[in-house]
């Protein structure tokens, strides 16, 4: 075991005020002791429940969202390579959900929340609020804007993420 020498007891007693003053400090932050006044942290609403920018959690998530954002672009991809044009408006391309189900099952098993993602960013339309496999294989889902202009938008979105996750 090995001790610290101290010349005197001054700087023992030094020693354990510092550590004490430390706890002290560390205290006064610590929202769970009581008696304590703490200043509530101010947020405002874009940072409120986002990790601090910069951290490892920020990264994560920055990182999370671009896959996310390359996953619907692929979807949009195999409406637009697999739908057909609709006859009163040829840029709006269609495919059944079963049509859909069956192409993108064999790439990945997201294919319905990928689909509620692309609604929720206006890039496809369709009736109900979920779709299910089988009972809504008739159901029709449309582009709702030309693949070019998706892939323009994604990619615009996935540079500025990769910017700012490596400033």
């Amino acid at each position: 075991m090995s001790t610290v020498m101290f010349e005197s007891l001054g700087d023992k007693v030094a020693l354990f005020n510092q550590q004490a003053n430390k706890h002290m400090d560390g205290q006064k932050k610590n929202p769970f002791t009581s008696g304590i006044n703490i200043e509530k942290p101010k947020f405002s609403k874009e940072e409120y429940g986002r990790p601090a920018a910069g951290s490892l959690s920020d990264i994560r998530g920055r990182k999370a969202s671009a896959h996310i954002l390359r996953e619907i672009l692929e979807l949009c991809e195999i409406i637009n390579q697999n739908g057909t044009p609709c006859r009163d408006q040829p840029e709006i391309i269609g495919i059944t959900f079963g049509d859909l189900f069956n192409i993108y099952t064999y790439v990945s098993d997201k294919c319905v929340g990928l689909l509620l993602r692309a609604r929720k960013q206006k890039l496809v339309e369709f009736e109900g609020e979920c779709l299910f496999q089988r009972r809504d294989d008739h159901v029709p889902i449309f582009l709702t804007k030309p693949i070019a202009e998706i892939r323009k938008s994604f990619r615009e979105r996935l540079q500025e993420i990769e910017a700012e996750t490596h400033s």
